[in-house]
């Protein structure tokens, strides 16, 4: 039986207060007043065009025209007047979009490590069930990891609906343009998808995705605990005649909840090979995520009869799904790039001016990296490799979030700070124990599972 250690326990709860910590003032700060906002723009553009020279030589001239009283015409001052007044409306339009911008960063960086650790147990339920449906030979010796890892689902998934709702309620619709009545008021396309993309069945929606998931974790792990003390393989038929319904279920809602939860983020802009490219980024990270632990747990005496061809496995996994969301990402990419239609090529447009470095960075740490490191089989059986090439990968999907949700939450005004590593930490500090106390509460080793002695004798 696994015990939580102290030291672990403290860790998570230094890392979920020095989140919460960071993540409350990134909300302080977030408050900005319009003069503020106004104060920021006119640095930066003076930075811009060199320090202010400019501005210092126009105001210059302008007193110079006061002290020499040369004032313009009464004609050209009334339309001097009327562009000044044209211009500030302008300004101030500007302005409050960029308040509305800074504003929307913390619920932003809170929303996209939510939906991160979230994405992770999901993947892993995902996998869990596949090799449950698919009565797989090699995997029975992790199935405890991936049942550990799967408990953060629910208060993980719950946690994403209500920050998604919160920022549409409580919030001035940070996250999703659509639940603002203004925005819907003047937008003819998201009228037309309002039954859709309404706060009420958004809701529902998410309650049904996580009570199907997490009724299924309930029952797998129910049965799979009944197994290592039954007298017969019941209880194994019934998990796998659940996880075979399961992933029925999981097909569909995992690209509705995809569509709902991400994609309409950017409600003019639809993807059909969306819901497979979230699915390929939390099922590798989730893998990833079975790796660590399992390379974890083993180097502190646990897990002895993990081998290295399931560590292998485990890698050949990482690299092939890897190699699977390149696949679909070039894909989506490449496809709209090409056709070059106006409302679908601007989604990417937007990423590739204001994200360049996060956009492209991505594809060498989810792609070139595993591709160039997991490549060679005498590597996937090392497990500091595994854990450096996992550590890289988890960013990346990390990034590929980022990604998804920022540009249309904060353009340009994004960054890598205090709210993004804040929010980082507050998730995986959770994530990290509610992990390792479910590993805590049933054997680590599920012994009457009728796989496990080949799982034992697993060798690649």
């Amino acid at each position: 039986m696994y015990t939580l250690s102290n030291k672990l326990r403290t860790f998570s709860f230094a890392l979920i207060i020095l989140g919460f910590i960071g993540v409350v003032y990134g909300f302080m700060s977030s408050h900005k007043s319009l003069d503020e906002v106004k104060t920021m723009l006119a640095t930066e553009a003076a930075h811009h065009e060199g320090g202010g020279h400019e501005v210092a030589q126009a105001t210059h001239a302008d007193d110079t025209h006061e002290v020499h009283g040369e004032a313009p015409a009464h004609g050209e001052n009334a339309h001097a007047h009327a562009e000044a007044d044209a211009h500030d409306a302008h300004g101030d339009a500007h302005a409050e979009h960029v308040q509305h911008q800074i504003a929307n960063r913390p619920w932003s960086a809170l929303y996209v490590a939510a939906f991160f650790f979230m994405m992770i147990a999901l993947g892993v339920l995902a996998f869990y069930a596949i090799q449950i449906a698919a009565q797989a030979g090699w995997s029975p010796v992790l199935f405890r990891v991936m049942e550990g890892i799967t408990a953060y689902l629910l208060p993980g998934a719950v946690i994403v609906l209500l920050i998604a709702v919160a920022s549409g309620t409580i919030g001035h619709y940070n996250i999703f343009v659509w639940m603002d009545p203004e925005v819907v008021a003047h937008d003819k396309l998201i009228q037309g998808k309002a039954g859709w993309l309404n706060i009420g069945w958004f809701a529902v929606r998410g309650l049904v995705f996580i009570a199907g998931w997490s009724a299924y974790r309930y029952f797998s792990r129910k049965f799979s605990l009944a197994q290592d003390n039954a007298d017969d393989n019941s209880n194994f038929k019934k998990n796998f005649r659940i996880s075979a319904g399961f992933l029925v279920f999981f097909i569909y809602t995992e690209s509705i909840m995809s569509w709902d939860w991400i994609m309409s983020v950017d409600p003019h802009w639809f993807s059909t090979l969306f819901g497979w490219y979230v699915f390929a980024s939390m099922f590798v990270s989730g893998i990833t995520v079975i790796a660590l632990i399992t390379i974890y747990l083993k180097s502190k005496g646990y897990l002895e009869l993990v081998n290295d061809s399931h560590i292998h496995d485990l890698a050949k996994f990482m690299f092939g799904i890897s190699v699977f969301w390149t696949y679909l990402w070039f894909s989506q990419f490449m496809l709209i790039w090409y056709s070059n239609i106006p409302e679908e090529v601007t989604y990417f447009i937007t990423r590739i001016e204001d994200y360049n470095l996060p956009f492209f960075g991505m594809v060498v740490l989810n792609f070139l990296f595993p591709l160039l490191i997991l490549m060679n089989s005498d590597y996937k059986r090392i497990p500091w490799f595994i854990v450096m090439a996992g550590v890289v990968i988890l960013f990346g999907h990390y990034i590929d979030i980022f990604n998804m949700i920022m540009p249309a939450t904060v353009g340009d005004r994004w960054s890598i700070g205090i709210p993004e590593i804040s929010s980082i930490l507050l998730f995986a500090g959770l994530f990290i124990f509610v992990v390792f106390t479910a590993l805590t509460k049933a054997p680590l080793h599920a012994k009457r599972n009728p796989l496990m002695k080949e799982s034992e004798h697993f060798h690649y």
